[in-house]
């Protein structure tokens, strides 16, 4: 590839707008991590992944958690309809390699937790984005942690490398309240309502979560869309 026509190697900007209580988010992550990790050539440009904030249940009383078969019950239509999808679910990421216990999984308020991945996305993090929301979903789908609560929040930074005093200043402040309600605002802004929703370069959106394969598919795709040389 001749680099004196393109000096400067493109990024491929992709934000990825999800909740940690929603289970499609946990399998379309790993399943999203697997497709990227299938690429295992340059592609001649660098990938920026970002973690926003989605609530599916932003009403969701601060402080409070429920089981989650009962949340799921109210919503589909009795605990048999809450049974069989939350079995789906646990049956599907099983596949992807992904522990679920939604029988001991709690539902809480997420905006904390997103905090914390807000956190976790500043330049002096000592930790990267993807890492602390695969930390807090494990908290919640495997094991059965209350993640509205900021003791347990504080418990998965620091075992992450954030130190004690620093992570629950932060928790125990309003920083980042209005950085991750504003990523809210912007999902609802841009037409998202659901999750999980994957956004290239604020300029493409693919939705749910697809399989690995897709995933590198568009990946390869819009890498060398931003590869061809520019025409009149």
């Amino acid at each position: 590839m001749d680099t004196s026509a393109n000096p400067i190697r493109p990024t491929i900007d992709i934000d990825i707008f999800s909740d940690v209580v929603c289970p499609w988010c946990y399998i379309g992550k790993r399943r999203f991590e697997n497709g990227l990790a299938q690429i295992d050539e340059d592609l001649g440009v660098d990938f920026n992944v970002r973690y926003h904030a989605y609530q599916l249940d932003p009403d969701a009383a601060p402080g409070v958690a429920t089981p989650v078969a009962e949340g799921y019950a109210k919503k589909f239509g009795g605990p048999e309809k809450a049974a069989e999808i939350l079995a789906h679910v646990t049956t599907t990421a099983a596949e992807d390699g992904i522990e679920f216990n939604m029988d001991k999984a709690l539902r809480a308020n997420t905006l904390l937790a997103h905090r914390l991945i807000w956190l976790a996305g500043l330049p002096d993090s000592p930790v990267a984005q993807a890492v602390m929301k695969e930390r807090l979903m494990q908290a919640y789908f495997t094991d059965g942690q209350h993640i509205g609560n900021p003791d347990v929040l504080a418990a998965c930074a620091i075992e992450l490398g954030f130190a004690r005093d620093d992570v629950e200043s932060f928790l125990s402040s309003d920083q980042g309240v209005a950085e991750v309600r504003a990523e809210i605002e912007d999902a609802r802004d841009n037409g998202i309502t659901a999750v999980p929703t994957y956004v290239f370069n604020r300029e493409w959106s693919v939705p749910g979560a697809q399989d690995a394969s897709t995933f590198e598919k568009v990946l390869r795709n819009i890498a060398a869309n931003m590869l061809k040389p520019a025409t009149d």
